[in-house]
C-alpha cells in the first residue's frame, strides 16, 4: 500500500549509504552537502520467518514478503524552515511521507565533515526538530487565524478544530512536536489535511563505525533524547551494511559473525520502519503463491481484501481466517478445517497481524 518512510537528517550522516545499502541501489554518496536533490525511492523487502513457517506446510511457487516504501531526502540544514540550503524543497518532501527515519551521526571520522564542525547526535536531532517545528508553527498559525475566521459564524466543526489548532500553535510555540501533544483521536483527525511535519512518528538511526556496533556514547545519548519525545531509536552502521548488501548470499554469514550479528541491521529496521508506519501483516498462502500483504492496523477484513483486488472488497462475502500456529500443529489446511481451527468471519471482522486468510467474494 502507498504508505511511504522518508530517510532524513543532517549533511554527511550517511543518508544516501544507509538508502543504497537498503534498496542495493546506485545511489551517490557524497562528502558534501546536498548529494541528494531529488528524492530517491526505494522498495525495502520486510523480513518476516513466518513466510518460511507457512511454506513448510504448504508447497507454493513463490513466496512474496510485505515490504516498505522508502524516500531518500536532501539533506536539512539550520534555517530550513526560512528556506535555507534546499530547506522548502525539503520540507515540501518530508510533508509527503508518512514517517520519518532520521539518520544521526554517531561516529568519528576526520576525512568526514559534519556541517557543524563537531560529533554531536542529540544537537543535530534538536537541529531538524527545531527546524520542523517552526516550520509547522507557520502553518498551524495560518491556518488557526483563517479557521479563526470562518468560526465566527458559529459552525461546531470550525469552533471544534479552532480550538484544537489553538492547543496546536501553544505547543509548538513551546517546542513541542505536535506527536506529543495530548490530542485525542478525533482531534488529531480534525487537522490530518493540513500535514503537520511534526505528527508523523519518528524513528532514530544511529550511524556507528564497526566499533560503535554494540553501542557508544553517542547512541546512549540519543536514546535518551528520544524518550522525551516518544520516538524509538536503532543502532547500526550504514557502511557495514553497504557492504553485506553487496556480498553473495552465502558470503554474508561469515562477515556478520565477525562485526557479532545474528542478522544484518537492516532487517531491524525494515521491521522497525514496518511497525513505524503502523502496519499490519495477512498472509495468503496457496500452490501458486505465499504471500504477505500490509494494511492498517485496524483494518476490517473486507479493507484487507480491497489490498489484493478492489473487486474482492466490493464482493466481499466472508474471510475464512486460521493462525500459522494452529497451521503448524494440524500439519495442513485440509487437517486444520477437520479440527474446527478454521474460522469464518465476517465484514466487521479486524484483521490480526499474522492472520492467514482466503476471501470469499461475488463480482
Amino acid at each position: 500500500m502507498a504508505l511511504r518512510a522518508g530517510i532524513v537528517g543532517l549533511p554527511n550522516v550517511g543518508k544516501s549509504t544507509l538508502f543504497n545499502a537498503l534498496t542495493a541501489a546506485s545511489v551517490e554518496a557524497a562528502n558534501y552537502p546536498f548529494a541528494t536533490i531529488e528524492p530517491n525511492v526505494g522498495v525495502v523487502p520486510v523480513p518476516d520467518d513466518r513466510l518460511g513457517q507457512i511454506n513448510s506446510v504448504i508447497e507454493t511457487k513463490e513466496i512474496i514478503p510485505a515490504v516498505v516504501e522508502i524516500l531518500d531526502i536532501a539533506g536539512l540544514v539550520r534555517g530550513a524552515s526560512e528556506g535555507e540550503g534546499l530547506g522548502n524543497q525539503f520540507l515540501g518532501n518530508i510533508r509527503d511521507v508518512d514517517a520519518v527515519i532520521e539518520v544521526v551521526r554517531c561516529f568519528g571520522d576526520p576525512d568526514v565533515t559534519h556541517v557543524d564542525g563537531s560529533i554531536d547526535p542529540v544537537r543535530d536531532i534538536e537541529t531538524i526538530e527545531t527546524e520542523l517545528i517552526m516550520a509547522d508553527l507557520q502553518v498551524a498559525e495560518r491556518h488557526l487565524d483563517r479557521v479563526g475566521r470562518a468560526a465566527k459564524s458559529g459552525a461546531p466543526e470550525l469552533v471544534a478544530q479552532h480550538r484544537v489548532l489553538d492547543k496546536i500553535v501553544s505547543g509548538l510555540s513551546e517546542g513541542k512536536p505536535v506527536r506529543t501533544l495530548e490530542l485525542s483521536t478525533e482531534e488529531r483527525k480534525s487537522v490530518r489535511d493540513i500535514r503537520m511535519l511534526t505528527e508523523h512518528p519518528v524513528l532514530y538511526v544511529c550511524n556507528v563505525d564497526e566499533e560503535g556496533i554494540g553501542g557508544n556514547d553517542h547512541t546512549r545519548a540519543v536514546s535518551a533524547a528520544a524518550s522525551e519525545t516518544e520516538a524509538g531509536v536503532i543502532t547500526l552502521c550504514a557502511a557495514a551494511e553497504a557492504e553485506i548488501s553487496q556480498l553473495e548470499t552465502e558470503d554474508r554469514q561469515p562477515f556478520l559473525d565477525e562485526l557479532g550479528l545474528e542478522e544484518p541491521g537492516l532487517h531491524a529496521l525494515a521491521r522497525a520502519t514496518y511497525r513505524l508506519l503502523g502496519l499490519t501483516t495477512f498472509f495468503t498462502a496457496g500452490p501458486k503463491e505465499i504471500r504477505a500483504w500490509t494494511v492498517r492496523s485496524g483494518a476490517t477484513a473486507p479493507q484487507a481484501a480491497g489490498m489484493i483486488h478492489s473487486d474482492f472488497e466490493a464482493g466481499f462475502i466472508r474471510a475464512e481466517v486460521y493462525t500459522i500456529p494452529d497451521l503448524l500443529e494440524a500439519g495442513s489446511e485440509v487437517a486444520l478445517k477437520a479440527a474446527g481451527r478454521l474460522r469464518v468471519e465476517g465484514k466487521d471482522y479486524i484483521v490480526k497481524d499474522g492472520d492467514v486468510l482466503h476471501f470469499r467474494f461475488n463480482v
